[in-house]
């Protein structure tokens, strides 16, 4: 098992966060991520439980990502992960290049929310990565907080405004058998 922790870009700093830690677990037909948002969540809007399905939009409101590529790419897949047990997946064939997908598998999705944590767990089936055993991730999150402004979270953050697409923030590599 692996840990990574996300931290928020410069200009969308969170105080009163403690932050965003991930684990990675691998075998040989799952990838599960389990992410776990501590602080004082007082601040945040959280979307409540409701029947898993896929939804377009998610990085509007609070979600966690992953950004899975093969080997070097240029192609790669963006999974968003809502508290809700919504879910989206797509891919691309190059930065921000949108190709269709043929069929999706179904991430199964646990949450959990407390006073000042919550924490998402996600089974990813291998057959929904990119082809290939060797991967380079990029973790991610949108906080939407209570005033309305969006915070962004991530591995490493490229310079400039918050990108997750950017292949510099695809910082954790990852083997699997």
């Amino acid at each position: 098992m692996r840990h990574a922790r996300l931290s928020p870009h410069p200009a969308t700093a969170c105080p009163d966060l403690d932050g965003i830690e991930v684990s990675i677990s691998a075998g040989a037909d799952l990838l599960i991520l389990t992410y776990t948002l501590s602080g004082d969540l007082a601040g945040l809007i959280v979307p409540p439980p409701s029947s898993p399905q896929r939804r377009d939009g998610l990085w509007q409101h609070t979600c966690f990502e992953a950004f899975v590529m093969a080997g070097n790419g240029p192609g790669y897949r963006e999974y968003n992960f809502s508290p809700s047990g919504e879910w989206a997946t797509y891919a691309f064939s190059g930065y921000r290049d949108r190709i269709d997908l043929d069929s999706v598998a179904e991430p199964v999705i646990h949450c959990h929310t407390a006073d000042n944590a919550v924490q998402i767990k996600v089974h990813l089936a291998r057959c929904a990565l990119p082809d290939g055993m060797r991967y380079r991730l990029g973790l991610s999150a949108v906080l939407e907080h209570a005033d309305g402004r969006l915070s962004y979270w991530a591995l490493r953050h490229p310079p400039g405004k918050p990108d997750f697409h950017h292949t510099d923030g695809f910082a954790l590599t990852l083997e699997l058998p």
